[in-house]
């Protein structure tokens, strides 16, 4: 979790692979993502951080990224501010992230898991959000989302590089029929590996 990291936009690194250290998910059919929040650092000689609740403060009272996060979360749930635009990057496998697009954070709370309370943050992506009142629930018309498995199978068959030009730098998963025009989020034969340069250029335009 990165709150604020360059200028205004704020980035997380989530991953929905088994095994991962946080519980990430996808809801309601792609439209949502639920973060959590982050442990308590490990320290020598120090608790389990699996075994203790997750921190909203350091011991010197300054919010940690959990609290930056939270605090975000609950200014716009009040109508207090716009939500926070966050950067969301999902590990595919070891030493791979990609890029899952430009999210809003719209609500933050604390729940039990087990016998510790961790942070759970709820996001969907920036521009599908319907105009609502503060504190009225949002909807998504689309799926954006992409879900693990269909990257996976991407990865694979593209090879782990662009499309267009061979470079397997700088990666995205873009929509052959884009997600603005009716085109699916759930297949892989609609999402296809571009690098950067070659996904700007595309834009929404059907090719």
């Amino acid at each position: 979790m990165n709150f604020h990291l360059r200028g205004s936009t704020s980035v997380i690194l989530m991953s929905l692979r088994p095994g991962a250290p946080y519980a990430d998910s996808v809801k309601d059919d792609g439209k949502t993502l639920i973060y959590e929040g982050h442990d308590l650092a490990r320290k020598k000689g120090g608790p389990n951080p699996k075994r203790v609740n997750q921190p909203r403060t350091l011991p010197s009272g300054k919010l940690t990224q959990n609290g930056l996060f939270f605090d975000a979360a609950a200014r716009a749930k009040r109508g207090d501010s716009s939500p926070e635009l966050v950067k969301v990057y999902e590990k595919i496998r070891d030493g791979v992230w990609a890029y899952a697009g430009l999210f809003e954070l719209l609500d933050a709370w604390e729940e039990r898991c087990g016998r510790r309370k961790v942070f759970k943050f709820k996001l969907v992506p920036s521009g599908d959000a319907l105009n609502t009142e503060p504190g009225q629930e949002r909807e998504l018309p689309h799926n954006r989302l992409i879900p693990t498995v269909v990257k996976v199978e991407v990865w694979k068959r593209d090879k782990g590089k662009c499309v267009m030009c061979g470079s397997h730098d700088n990666l995205h998963f873009d929509h052959d029929v884009p997600y603005s025009r009716g085109g699916s989020s759930l297949i892989a034969k609609n999402i296809q590996l571009l690098c950067a340069r070659h996904n700007l250029q595309k834009h929404d335009k059907i090719v």
